[in-house]
């Protein structure tokens, strides 16, 4: 097995795109490889890489977000700009079908009576699996999920896990350490995450990639934490430094060992300006969208 094939494996597209949360990221980095890397790979990575191709088109019609319908359509584009004639019809025929499905499936969705709401406890836990950027979009969702979503523990715990953890985060450590045997629902910390947000004006909340220091490999982020399940007891947040799209293709071409460093925050702010909302903030999380 070549360490490309390796590479590629480790990063884990076809496990990622069985998951509605990681779904639109895993088709964004495959149309990424298609156009950047394709040509430049083994055939036997590029038959895995159109055998995912085809995987993320067809699992389409079971996710239900414009995010994924929008990366589908980008992957299909690199994949006809990209792939030889014979499986760029193959890639094309099977987003037809999909989108055809897609919409089927939605109108079937619409037309349903019944719907089930979740208890609130279950949908904290499944919010604890999402970026900063998602979890405000589902507050707007209706208000069950707004309630979740606004949840103080919820928001503790991504405020710890995202700025008391960085290396200048001492006003954040004073906060937590001076809330300790305290009733911490004395604090708003969404409030809280709301001005460290803004002060440091951090990208990386919306980033799903990142090289874990403790399994040494590019992982999928859950919560902004490690996702691989192979680092035992969670580990602190700076054993995970955030990686953009760009320098996952530039680990599968080379393996480059500048992916364990955190000195290329210009490079994965560049990358996410099209992803980044500068106004993450701009809807009011008491509000919601009638649904």
């Amino acid at each position: 097995m070549s360490d490309q094939v390796e590479r590629y494996q480790i990063l884990g597209h076809k496990e990622a795109l069985t998951r509605t949360h990681h779904y639109h990221v895993a088709c964004k980095e495959l149309s990424l490889i298609l156009r950047e890397a394709y040509n430049k790979l083994p055939k036997n990575l590029q038959s895995l890489i159109f055998q995912d191709t085809l995987s993320a088109l067809k699992l389409l019609p079971q996710m239900w977000t414009d995010n994924a319908v929008s990366a589908a359509h980008l992957l299909v584009q690199s994949a006809e700009a990209t792939l030889p004639k014979q499986k760029k019809n193959v890639a094309t025929k099977e987003f037809k079908i999909a989108m055809v499905a897609s919409k089927r499936r939605g109108k079937a969705h619409r037309m349903q009576e019944c719907h089930i709401e979740l208890p609130q406890d279950v949908l904290v836990d499944i919010f604890r699996l999402l970026d900063t950027r998602s979890l405000v979009s589902a507050s707007l969702v209706s208000r069950s999920w707004n309630a979740a979503a606004c949840n103080n523990h919820l928001w503790e715990s991504l405020y710890a896990t995202i700025f008391a953890s960085d290396h200048n985060s001492s006003k954040a450590k004073n906060l937590l350490d001076g809330r300790r045997g305290e009733d911490n629902n004395s604090v708003d910390w969404r409030e809280a995450f709301k001005r460290a947000h803004i002060d440091n004006s951090s990208k990386r909340l919306t980033t799903s990639r990142g090289y874990c220091l403790y399994c040494d490999m590019i992982v999928w982020l859950d919560g902004l934490k490690c996702g691989s399940g192979k680092c035992g007891p969670q580990p602190k947040m700076q054993s995970v430094v955030p990686k953009s799209s760009e320098q996952v293709v530039e680990y599968l071409l080379d393996g480059s060992s500048s992916m364990i460093s955190s000195d290329s925050d210009s490079d994965l702010d560049d990358c996410f300006d099209e992803w980044y909302i500068p106004k993450l903030w701009a809807h009011p999380l008491n509000q919601y969208r009638p649904g």
